[in-house]
């Protein structure tokens, strides 16, 4: 008999760990595929996420440069998901043998669930190394609040320069480090650089040139996704605008905003990104599921978990066989883990009904990347872009790879705006402490007036 959520007889229960890629597009897919099935109450999915939306993560560059609302780069989980249940917790322990899961909500005391179908699409988090002074000083671009949170910030620091003679202060405030030449830290470093260059132009003691911009990188090129020729040429164009490229050289310390490179060189920044690699979400180890080496959970080219029963994986926190290349593994990156998720939930249901499984087979689509406005490098299909074809055919990928047409037509409308009225370039920073001012006012009034002399 099955085991629902309540853990008494009825309709089989797939639980499904993650709102991301994998988990949502898994959860639309078995929405239609178990249309009857699920309006009958003859199966139930369940998704479990800390956040009630899906993030679009190609679009962040974007959003913390301002080019996109970073609402519109989000999706409702319950918006689209209206056949599922969704639940805002977080997935603390998991014990596959035995079909249970214990779920710390938003609020309140964990909850245990029982389930008869796992899905396991945690997937990444950075991959924090013990640098000194890194936890205290850095920030990633994996979430939507972290790309709110950078374009203030940046923004901020350009208000600082311009509103003091200091020139220590100045400089540091100033220069903005990144570290990782993958497409997340690429796209972020060009996406900012652009950005704060229109910022420069409403002010006074701001020029372009007192802009550093450093990116860190521990292999010998950057980009290595689209191919050393382009991923040279990327180097080659970020140069040309002012920004500082190390290759081969590594982050060693972040001690009160000093940075200290490989290198030898050492100067203090008042910025500091960190986009060095991901690894598999941290639940994962609180699990009875097989993982590998480097933390990941062993996956089949059926998109199973290894010697389980009942039991699927896909995206960032899986590693999956590349059927295309002997003894590889699948890259962590958006276009495998949506392609992964429609062959997973087929599976899921080949299996609910009794029928053999199918393996992940990808041709390669090739990479795009976005350099800022009007500029990026692309190699889709073997063809080789650069500069705006490259940019033209980023945005319009992308444009459609969106989930939902909400999210399409509102993206598209933020990039025709675009088109007409400029960047806004103005911090929001007051909006991550909104009860600063409400406290000193508070602050000031239980002070006692002082008496005027006499």
């Amino acid at each position: 008999m099955a085991r629902t959520a309540e853990g008494t007889p009825g309709a089989p229960h797939i639980l499904i760990v993650g709102g991301g890629y994998v988990g949502m597009y898994t959860a639309l897919r078995l929405q239609k595929k178990l249309k009857r099935e699920l309006r009958r109450g003859e199966v139930k999915v369940t998704i479990v996420d800390p956040n009630s939306y899906m993030t679009y993560q190609p679009f962040l560059p974007e959003a913390a440069a301002g080019n996109i609302s970073p609402r519109h780069v989000v999706v409702p989980l319950r918006r689209v998901l209206q056949r599922c249940t969704v639940r805002n917790a977080r997935v603390t322990e998991l014990n596959h043998d035995e079909g249970w899961a214990i779920l710390q909500p938003l609020a309140g005391p964990p909850e245990r669930i029982s389930y008869d179908y796992l899905v396991m699409a945690a997937g990444a988090v950075p991959r924090i190394l013990p640098i000194p002074g890194l936890a205290e000083n850095g920030i990633s671009l994996k979430t939507v609040g972290e790309a709110i949170h950078l374009r203030n910030h940046v923004l901020e620091q350009l208000e600082i320069a311009e509103s003091t003679n200091d020139q220590e202060i100045r400089r540091k405030a100033l220069t903005f480090v990144f570290v990782g030449g993958g497409f997340a830290g690429v796209e972020a470093v060009a996406e900012l650089e652009d950005m704060t260059r229109d910022a420069t132009k409403y002010m006074r003691k701001v020029s372009p040139q007192d802009l550093r911009f450093v990116l860190v990188e521990a292999a010998d090129r950057i980009l290595p996704e689209v191919g050393p020729d382009m991923g040279k040429w990327t180097a080659e164009q970020l140069r040309g605008r002012g920004i500082d490229v190390k290759m081969k050289t590594f982050l060693q310390s972040a001690v009160d905003g000093v940075i200290e490179l490989s290198d030898g060189s050492r100067f203090p920044a008042g910025t500091l990104v960190w986009n060095a690699g991901v690894k598999a979400a941290p639940v994962v180890k609180h699990t009875d599921l097989p993982l590998t080496e480097r933390g990941q959970v062993k996956g089949t080219e059926y998109l199973t978990i290894e010697g389980m029963v009942r039991a699927f994986t896909a995206g960032d926190n899986a590693a999956i066989p590349d059927l295309t290349q002997e003894g590889a593994f699948c890259p962590p990156n958006a276009q495998h883990a949506v392609r992964q998720s429609k062959v997973l939930a087929d599976n899921v249901v080949r299996s609910l009904r009794g029928k053999s499984l199918k393996p992940y087979v990808h041709n390669n689509l090739g990479a795009v990347a976005g350099l800022g406005l009007h500029k990026g490098v692309a190699n889709p299909m073997g063809l080789k872009l650069k500069g705006w074809p490259a940019w033209f055919f980023h945005r319009t990928y992308h444009g459609m790879m969106v989930p939902t047409f909400n999210r399409k037509a509102r993206v598209l409308a933020d990039w025709t705006l675009a088109l007409v009225f400029k960047r806004e370039t103005v911090s929001l920073g007051s909006v991550e402490q909104p009860r600063a001012d409400f406290q000193l006012a508070a602050i000031d009034d239980s002070k006692p007036r002082q008496r005027a002399a006499s």
